[in-house]
C-alpha cells in the first residue's frame, strides 16, 4: 500500500539547478549547480529524501579553482556525487570562455561529504559538460559525458560518450566509445548522463531538448557498458513539454535516481515553478518524484498522473525534519552562513565580522555590480515568490562633487545586466538615497532622495510574482518607499537567458576611486512565502 502522507515540492525552493544524488547507507547527499557563485557546489544531506539540510560546499577554498571571471551563467555546471569504497566523489565541469567554447572537467574527493574536499584533478581530454562517474562491479571505473558534434547534422547536435578512468590518476585509459549520438533520435543538447546498473542492464538517463521549454529526461540501456544502447521506447520518461508553460511546474529535466534501503526508487530534478507572462526569478529549483520499473525492465514515473507534481507522497522512509533556517542573521559567527555567497571567490577579502563583534564590515571595492568582476557583493537565494528582504546598515559615505561615488545598500541581482540597488552615497555635502535599475547592462537612477538623518539606516525589498518595491526607514519598523514599483521580470533568469536565479544581498562599491571606508551590516532579515 502506497503512503498517503505527502510532501510539497520542490525540495530545494530556489537556484538550485541540476541536482545528483547518492545514498551511503541510510543517508543521502546531494549537490547543485552553482555557476560563478562562491563558495560553489552546495552539499546537502537528508534521511527521508524530503527534508534537506546544507552541510557545506565541495568547492570551498578560493585557490581549489580559478574561476577566471566568467560571466553569471558559467563556471561551475552540473555536477554529479558518488560514494564509493569509503571516499565521496564529485565530478564537476567548468565552463569559461563561451557556454560552447572551453569545458575543463575535474574530479574532486573527500572522506566526509561536509568537506574538506581536494583540490581538483582535471581529466586531461575530457570535453563536453554533465560528466558523470561509474563504479561498475569489476572495480573499473568509466567516465561519461557529453560533447559537441564536429560536423553537426541539426543545430544542438551532440552525444554521449565513454571513457575508462585510471584509478589512480582519474585519466582516460583505453579508447572512447561514442553510446549515444543524438543523431539516432534527432535529440537536440543531448546531456547530463549518468549510468546505473540494474538486473545486468547497464541503464543511461540523458536529458535533451535544452533547459527550458523542451527539457526531458531519457534512457536506454545495454548489456555491455560500452556497446550499442537500445532506446527506451517510451521516451521522454519524464517531460512537461507537453503541457502549459504556466503549469505549475515546468521545464523539468536533467534527473538521477536512487534506490531506497527498502527498495523503493526516487528521481531527483530540477523543474521551474513559472510566474505570470512566463517569468521565473526563483531559478531552476530541485523537485522529488517517485518512479519504478515496469515489467518491460523501462522505468515509468509513479505519480497519479505520470507529471512532477508540487504535492507527491513520501518515501516509505522515517522522517528526519532539520531545523528550519533562521530567518535573521545577526552575523555574530566567526564565519558566513552557508546560505551567502560572492560573485566568484574573493581572493582578497573584502569583508569582515571580526573588526566589530556582531557585525558584517563589507569594505567599499572599486568594483561595480554592473560589471563582470568580484564586486563587493554578499548574498543569498531569493527562494518564495513572494518575500521581504530588510538590513540595519551603518555607512558613511566620503562627499564627491558629482556623478557616483562610494555608496552601499541592498541589492536583487540576476547578473551583472540585470539588477537593482538601492544605495546611499554623498554627494555636494548630501546625504543621499538613490534607487538603481541596470537593464541589458545600462544603469538607470530611477528615484533619489535627500536624507535628514544620519547613522543607522534601514533599507528593505518587497518581492511579488509581478514587482520589487524598495523601501528606507531610520528606525526598525518604519517603511518609506522609494520609487514606484519595479517590473520583477527584470530578473527572471529567460530575460538574461541565463541559468542563475535572483541573489538579494549586501553590496558596497567605491566606483573606480581608492578607498579605505566600509559600510557595517548589524542584520540581515529575509522571509518569504509562497
Amino acid at each position: 500500500m502506497k503512503n498517503t502522507k505527502t510532501f510539497k515540492n520542490p525540495i530545494l525552493s530556489g537556484f538550485y539547478p541540476d541536482p545528483s544524488i547518492c545514498r551511503v547507507g541510510e543517508d543521502y547527499y546531494m549537490v547543485t549547480s552553482s555557476f560563478v557563485y562562491f563558495p560553489g557546489l552546495p552539499v546537502f544531506h537528508s534521511r527521508d529524501l524530503v527534508h534537506w539540510e546544507q552541510i557545506g560546499h565541495v568547492i570551498h577554498r578560493p585557490e581549489q579553482l580559478d574561476y577566471k571571471n566568467c560571466e553569471t551563467s558559467l563556471g561551475l555546471w552540473a555536477p554529479a556525487i558518488r560514494y564509493h569504497e569509503g571516499t565521496f566523489y564529485v565530478i564537476n565541469t567548468f565552463v569559461s570562455e563561451g557556454r560552447e567554447a572551453r569545458r575543463d572537467n575535474y574530479i574532486v574527493t573527500a572522506k566526509e561529504p561536509a568537506g574538506p574536499w581536494s583540490d581538483p584533478i582535471f581529466i586531461e581530454g575530457a570535453d563536453g559538460i554533465d560528466s558523470s562517474l561509474f563504479f561498475d562491479d569489476d572495480g573499473r571505473i568509466w567516465y561519461a559525458g557529453n560533447f559537441i558534434c564536429e560536423e553537426p547534422l541539426y543545430e544542438g547536435h551532440h552525444g554521449i560518450y565513454l571513457n575508462e578512468l585510471e584509478p589512480e590518476t582519474f585519466q582516460f585509459k583505453g579508447k572512447r566509445s561514442i553510446i549515444w549520438d543524438g543523431s539516432k533520435t534527432r535529440s537536440k543538447w543531448i546531456e547530463a548522463p549518468h549510468i546505473y546498473k540494474k538486473d545486468g542492464w547497464y541503464y543511461l538517463l540523458v536529458a535533451e531538448g535544452g533547459t527550458f521549454t523542451n527539457h526531458s529526461v531519457m534512457m536506454a540501456r545495454c548489456r555491455n557498458i560500452d556497446g550499442d544502447y537500445e532506446i527506451c521506447p517510451r521516451n521522454p520518461i519524464v517531460s512537461h513539454r507537453h503541457v502549459s508553460l504556466m503549469s505549475e511546474i515546468a521545464v523539468v529535466g536533467h534527473a538521477d535516481i536512487v534506490q531506497t534501503q527498502k527498495g523503493e526508487w526516487w528521481m531527483v530534478l530540477l523543474g521551474i515553478r513559472p510566474y505570470e507572462g512566463f517569468h521565473f526569478n526563483l531559478g531552476r529549483e530541485t523537485f522529488l518524484v517517485p518512479f519504478h520499473w515496469e515489467e518491460d525492465g523501462w522505468p515509468l514515473l509513479d505519480s497519479e498522473n505520470g507529471l512532477v507534481n508540487s504535492t507527491e507522497r513520501v518515501p516509505d522512509l522515517e522522517e528526519v525534519i532539520y531545523p528550519l533556517p533562521i530567518p535573521c542573521d545577526n552575523f555574530e559567527s566567526s564565519a558566513l552562513g552557508l546560505m551567502w555567497n560572492t560573485i566568484h571567490p574573493c581572493k582578497e577579502p573584502f569583508f569582515s565580522l571580526e573588526a566589530r563583534k556582531g557585525f558584517l564590515r563589507l569594505f567599499l571595492k572599486k568594483e561595480v555590480l554592473h560589471s563582470i568582476c568580484t564586486p563587493a557583493f554578499i548574498g543569498r537565494r531569493q527562494q518564495h515568490k513572494v518575500f521581504q528582504a530588510l538590513t540595519a546598515m551603518e555607512f558613511e559615505p566620503c562627499d564627491t562633487l558629482q556623478g557616483e561615488g562610494e555608496e552601499a545598500g541592498i541589492a536583487a541581482v540576476q547578473d551583472d545586466r540585470f539588477h537593482y540597488a538601492l544605495v546611499k552615497t554623498r554627494i555636494n555635502n548630501s546625504n543621499l538615497l538613490r534607487l538603481y535599475q541596470t537593464e541589458s547592462g545600462i544603469r538607470t537612477l530611477l528615484d533619489e532622495k535627500e536624507l535628514e538623518e544620519d547613522g543607522r539606516i534601514y533599507l528593505s525589498i518587497q518581492g511579488s510574482e509581478t514587482d520589487y518595491r524598495f523601501y528606507y526607514g531610520f528606525q526598525e519598523t518604519e517603511r518609506r518607499p522609494i520609487g514606484k514599483p519595479v517590473k520583477g521580470s527584470l530578473l527572471s533568469s529567460n530575460t538574461n537567458e541565463g541559468f542563475t536565479g535572483t541573489y538579494i544581498g549586501m553590496y558596497a562599491s567605491s566606483n573606480g576611486t581608492e578607498t579605505t571606508n566600509y559600510a557595517d551590516y548589524d542584520w540581515f532579515l529575509y522571509h518569504g512565502e509562497d
